[in-house]
């Protein structure tokens, strides 16, 4: 059985700039995975790589066995991967409820069209229902641009996860939000992913959301994955440590749990 995600020797150039190179990922269904790394490690190319917002100089990106390079970030989108953004992609003077039909037209329907009705009951319905489960109904009249960056976060998430993807990408889910908030957000998040069966990637630089939620890590330094493994062994790794997070982070409860883990760490 082929992994749901594959990447294979994936580089990107940027004229005599190597944003990212020797990347050789595999990801699978219902896998939870954090990718972590500092501003320029490489990460956000991944992603954007990934989701075909560029292309890679060389190497193949195979989601469910077939080659998607070349393809654009729609087409991506319709071979099952989803995407959300660090800042949240919405059409501020509309609605919720509007926001979300709208994706709906793209996302199940495939294209908009004045021959096809926007809204219908069964659209309406259908878009109730997602937003209930991200709980955020109440806000369904609401006007975009007003809504707390949470509740952007869980509209751009919810949006994205029309379409059902087996795959789906988190860009900095809970940058802008509250502290206090962060969890619930995730919680809520994850919890709906999860009900779909669909594998989930999301970068992240909060490492108490990495810990919480992750089953496994990529850590990126200069362009390449410095480590590749279960959380608490990724995190707990000199290397990743000092490179990635920039401090140190006490593991220790969690050591007796690890300790036969390994994480692949490259030199």
């Amino acid at each position: 059985m082929s992994a749901l995600l594959k990447t294979v020797n994936l580089e990107r150039t940027f004229g005599a700039v190597t944003a990212a190179t020797d990347i050789n990922v595999e990801l699978n269904t219902g896998e939870v995975v954090g990718v972590i790394g500092s501003n320029g490690a490489g990460k956000t190319t991944f992603i954007n790589m990934v989701t075909g917002y560029i292309q890679p100089s060389s190497g193949d990106i195979l989601v469910r066995g077939k080659s998607i390079i070349g393809k654009s970030p729609r087409d991506v989108s319709l071979a099952g991967v989803g995407r959300s953004f660090q800042v949240p992609q919405l059409f501020q003077e509309l609605t919720v409820l509007e926001n979300m039909l709208i994706a709906f037209g793209f996302s199940v329907d495939r294209k908009l069209s004045f021959l096809k009705p926007l809204r219908s009951k069964e659209k309406v319905e259908k878009a109730h229902a997602v937003l209930r489960e991200y709980e955020i109904e109440q806000y369904a009249e609401e006007v975009v641009s007003t809504l707390p960056q949470g509740v952007r976060k869980l509209l751009d998430i919810a949006m994205a996860m029309l379409a059902e993807p087996g795959l789906m990408l988190l860009d900095e889910p809970t940058s802008g939000v509250a502290i206090e908030d962060k969890f619930l957000l995730m919680d809520t998040v994850m919890a709906a992913v999860r009900k779909s069966d669909a594998a989930t990637m999301f970068v992240e630089h909060d490492m108490e959301v990495v810990l919480r939620y992750a089953d496994r890590v990529l850590a990126f330094y200069d362009g390449r994955v410095l480590a590749d493994g279960p959380t608490q062994t990724v995190l707990s790794d000199a290397k990743v440590q000092e490179l990635v997070v920039g401090h140190h982070l006490d593991l220790s409860e969690n050591e007796a749990s690890t300790s036969k883990e390994s994480a692949h760490v490259r030199t």
